[in-house]
């Protein structure tokens, strides 16, 4: 092997588990050229893992520089436990779903921009080898969520199966300002924005606040706000998503990197909430949740976190913003376009092959 294959090989994959381990070596330099979104953070990995009923492995990929691929992979059972992050592993069958679930319509998988075709093939092969090992024999396979067309190649393959399984919205920001982005739109989806955005911002009984790195904010009333929103919608059959809780949005609200936006009445009760989760390439509009209008929410809330979503990344120049899977029809109205979203299965006789 000469030196320039030497440097370019994937060496070993490694698996840690963010609860007790400390970050893999080369995190920091790997978060570097990768640019992850915010939950790839471990700290916060690690809160999301003690209060998870399927705590994330961070599995890595090295060759000899260092870090090229990283995977949340979230161990997964046919039955549910009321026990949060299990300090024994149990037997039986279990599966891995490589998936971010904090990151709608997108992959569980970063890797550095350099790291591409058969070099990201083998990473992911490379990784899923270690979790068999690791995880041993009662692993029936591993579950891709949130493929994109861009990776769907390099995870499909041979005694594989794959298939479209949603579709995300998604706006390429080529705006000069809010304005430009609202001309764009349909007559009626304009002025209807308009419309909302004014009653918002006339509003004197509503108080609204944004901005990065929120340390006002009462987290407790965030998770229980989300975890309403997202039982009213009720989830689809098979979601592993855990409930949100308090000590996570404490610690995720604060960084600099995640945009808060909230409303309030003049009593301090939290009607709606958006979150952005800045990003070079990509700003995602994370969470909404919004109090239903039987429980005194407000109407027309959350057209208004549209304008102010977009105008903040017009204005800052950011290439495209993602809002996730679900209410395509009232998105696409918005001028974002749906994105293919798949699922791939690597039963356990494919993995690492």
């Amino acid at each position: 092997m000469t030196a320039a294959s030497a440097r370019t090989a994937v060496a070993a994959a490694r698996i840690c588990d963010p609860r007790v381990d400390p970050a893999p070596v080369g995190w920091s330099e790997f978060i570097g050229t990768a640019r992850p979104h915010a939950v790839w953070d471990p700290d916060l990995l690690r809160i999301e893992g003690w209060l998870a009923r399927n705590p994330p492995l961070l599995v890595t990929v090295h060759d000899a520089d260092g870090i090229v691929a990283a995977l949340s992979a979230l161990v997964c059972r046919p039955t549910r436990t009321p026990r949060y992050a299990p300090r024994r592993p149990r037997r039986g069958p279990m599966w891995v779903e490589v998936s971010q679930p904090w990151l709608s319509g997108l992959p569980g998988i970063v890797w550095r921009p350099e790291i591409q075709g058969h070099r990201l093939h083998a990473a992911v092969r490379a990784a899923e080898r270690a979790l068999a090992r690791h995880l041993g024999p009662g692993l029936v396979g591993v579950f891709y969520r949130g493929v994109g067309p861009e990776l769907l190649p390099e995870l499909d393959g041979h005694g594989r199966i794959h298939r479209r399984t949603d579709s995300s919205a998604v706006l390429d920001n080529t705006f000069a300002d809010v304005d430009e982005w609202l001309a764009s739109l349909s007559k009626s989806r304009r002025a209807g924005l308009r419309r909302q955005h004014r009653r918002a911002e006339s509003d004197r009984t509503l108080l609204i606040r944004g901005g990065p790195g929120r340390t006002d904010i009462d987290a407790a009333a965030v998770a229980d706000l989300l975890n309403d929103h997202r039982a009213r919608f009720a989830a689809q059959a098979g979601d592993t998503r855990s409930p949100v809780a308090a000590p996570y949005v404490e610690a995720f609200v604060r960084r600099s990197d995640v945009h808060t936006l909230t409303y309030h009445d003049t009593d301090g009760r939290l009607l709606a909430l958006n979150i952005l989760l800045d990003h070079r390439d990509v700003v995602v509009k994370q969470h909404w949740a919004a109090l239903p209008r039987e429980d005194e929410g407000r109407q027309g809330l959350y057209f208004d976190a549209y304008v102010r979503a977009v105008r903040w990344c017009i204005a800052h120049r950011r290439p495209r913003i993602s809002s996730g899977r679900g209410k395509l029809d009232v998105k696409t109205s918005m001028g974002f376009a749906p994105q293919d979203v798949h699922g791939v299965i690597a039963p356990r006789p494919v993995m690492g092959r």
